[in-house]
């Protein structure tokens, strides 16, 4: 099993881990009928006996994955993970992670186990990086460029078609004002993610394709989220088809995950690029997804996929079949920042997702953390900060959390 772990470069300070702990964090002003994962947050803090502590979050149901840490033990393949990381090196990320992902195997091997581990893994990363005095991206083998390109996620508003078209429409105009050269429109009226309980005719989605469109112009990238609007490969493309004009780079997630004969189908016919992933957990859900699915832009997940070295993997699984990596991300600036370190090292991401406070509409990506990340001339900086570079607001922790 490839493992990866941190690029020291020397001898690594001696370190223990000494505590796990898990904050379950929920916006006071949070939408049940919204979908949207940004409203709450499990934070995992990792503590040393040196006194240097990481942090990583995933995106999953805070309370499941909270316990999918905590559980103790019971037998051999079904351990519990905050019991098997007390005591260990933390710079042996990689055979940690195998460790962790066999002693719950019998649990875990996928879903919300593996999203749990994502967050433990990518605190120590952050803890790695901070006791040697090094940015993520260095101990992943170094920057291979000095500056990603971001897009913009737009985000929608409103009951009634006119509402949820214009909020797109303005989005989109306000991301193209702060100097961003892409944006990703959600364009969700109908199917299990439908916008407000909404049920459009699939004509009206081409409405806002095309509005959006004429928005922002012919020189910004337009990816187009559909948020698995279709059942089938031939009823998909009975409306893409006429999205070729549109110019779109890629069309995410158009048809359910699991369904990959049909994925393999729509790649092959669309007009676009086909992305998925950003529900897919461990290399071996992308392998299918790859391999049968032929999708043409792999989307893993730091904070689903397993982990900083697990999404690591899956791109390095993307170079070997020359596909494009474009990582999903729709949580605060800690997943941002491991986002954008695994960028940083993977030549073959053409875009990350990014949302700077301005287009925020959730509560706790304002608020949890400030990351070091700035959109500078439409592009993103190297950042030099060592760990993930990022600043937790303790007092924001106390304050939201549940549990």
């Amino acid at each position: 099993m490839r493992t990866i772990s941190p690029i020291v470069g020397g001898t690594p300070p001696r370190l223990r881990i000494t505590n796990v702990e898990c904050h379950a964090l929920l916006a006071p002003d949070f939408d049940p009928g919204f979908t949207s994962s940004a409203q709450d947050s499990l934070v995992v803090v990792i503590s040393t006996d040196g006194g240097v502590v990481g942090v990583g979050e995933c995106d999953a149901n805070p309370w499941m994955a909270k316990a999918c840490i905590e559980a103790p033990g019971t037998h051999t393949m079904g351990l519990g993970i905050r019991d098997m990381l007390i005591g260990a090196d933390p710079f042996e990320i990689g055979p940690l992670w195998e460790t962790i992902y066999l002693g719950t195997a019998m649990n875990g091997r996928r879903g919300m186990v593996i999203h749990a581990l994502s967050a433990v893994e990518m605190a120590l990363w952050d803890l790695c990086g901070k006791a040697v005095g090094k940015p993520v991206h260095a101990l992943l083998g170094g920057a291979t460029r000095q500056h990603i390109t971001p897009y913009a996620s737009l985000q929608p508003a409103g009951h009634r078609f006119e509402e949820y078209r214009d909020a797109l429409v303005q989005s989109a105009l306000d991301a193209k004002a702060l100097g961003f050269k892409a944006v990703k429109s959600e364009v969700t009226m109908n199917g299990p993610y439908a916008h407000g309980g909404m049920k459009e005719s699939y004509d009206r989605h081409t409405e806002v394709v095309a509005a959006v469109r004429q928005a922002i112009g012919p020189d910004i990238t337009l990816m187009i989220d559909v948020q698995y609007l279709w059942k089938d490969a031939a009823t998909c493309l009975s409306v893409v088809r006429d999205w070729k004009e549109f110019g779109i780079y890629f069309l995410e997630t158009p048809i359910w995950s699991d369904n990959v004969g049909e994925m393999a189908r729509l790649a092959a016919e669309a007009p676009m690029k086909i992305a998925c992933g950003e529900w897919l957990a461990t290399r071996h859900e992308f392998a299918e997804l790859m391999d049968v699915g032929k999708v043409q832009v792999a989307q893993p997940d730091v904070g689903r996929v397993g982990g900083i070295g697990e999404a690591k993997i899956v791109c390095d699984m993307a170079a070997e079949r020359n596909l494009t990596i474009v990582p999903h991300c729709w949580k605060t600036g800690i997943s941002i920042s491991a986002t954008a370190h695994l960028a940083f090292v993977t030549d073959h991401c053409a875009f990350i997702e990014y949302l700077p406070p301005q287009l925020c509409h959730e509560r706790l990506r304002r608020e949890l953390a400030a990351e070091e990340l700035a959109l500078v001339d439409g592009t993103i900086p190297l950042p030099v900060k060592p760990g993930l570079g990022v600043e937790v607001d303790w007092d924001i922790v106390r304050r939201y959390k549940v549990s």
